[in-house]
């Protein structure tokens, strides 16, 4: 493994650690909020990565890093705790605390977006002949060395944001789709959702679509980050 492969891989890391910190924050403080205290209670309002971390070992350490060195990209998981008596007394709520939680991820990619489009205007960057998960944009001099993690930050937060959207559990979207029910719906739908098996069938569910929902998802996203340009 050479030197730069090395730097990717760092890069790649500390740029997942952040966005899925900021995505469990999230959800902690939106439940904190609400009147769910548990993740409060464990520490996990927090951007400092460690205690979650410390809950998630596997998913936010070894997988990512597993992961990249058989494939070149990184993914992973964590979780953040909650109280399944207050979620299921209020799932309008227990939706907010899982909205939170991409909602985070989008705001890093609007971020991202930002800097990119205002670095073009300064001159620092400009629009690379092919577009890649690790350069939507291109670096003069020094700023070459912000392109791959100003690309992953986008790229990687916008995946986050739609992956967890898919209304499937475990994931978020599934946790969302109670605001939109009534309160007989939502007793139903919550006993659907504790069958045994259920979330493993969601995920394989999830990893088969997601592929055809993102391809068109990310194409709008770059044509809104260059406008006219693709």
């Amino acid at each position: 493994m050479d030197s730069s492969t090395i730097v990717l891989g760092l890069t790649w890391f500390v740029v997942f650690l952040f966005s899925t910190t900021l995505h469990e924050a999230g959800h902690a403080l939106a439940a904190w909020r609400l009147g769910d205290p548990t993740a409060y209670e464990g520490g996990q309002v927090s951007l400092n990565p460690l205690p979650h971390i410390q809950r998630e070992p596997f998913g936010m350490i070894l997988v990512p890093i597993l992961s990249f060195a058989l494939s070149g990209w990184m993914m992973g998981w964590a979780s953040a705790p909650y109280d399944p008596t207050w979620a299921h007394h209020y799932p309008k709520r227990a939706g907010v605390m899982a909205l939170a939680g991409p909602a985070a991820n989008l705001s890093l990619t609007v971020l991202a977006g930002i800097l990119v489009r205002a670095g073009l205007l300064a001159g620092w960057f400009y629009v690379p002949a092919s577009l890649s998960f690790t350069q939507i944009v291109g670096g003069h001099g020094w700023a070459a060395g912000v392109v791959a993690p100003l690309s992953i930050l986008f790229m990687l937060n916008l995946l986050l944001f739609v992956f967890n959207l898919l209304p499937v559990p475990p994931l978020d979207g599934s946790a969302i789709l109670p605001m939109f029910l009534s309160d007989s719906a939502n007793r139903r739908y919550q006993e659907l959702l504790h069958q045994p098996m259920l979330s493993l069938i969601g995920l394989l569910i999830a990893w088969k679509v997601f592929p055809y929902i993102f391809q068109p998802i990310s194409l709008i996203a770059l044509k809104m980050l260059y406008p006219g340009m693709l």
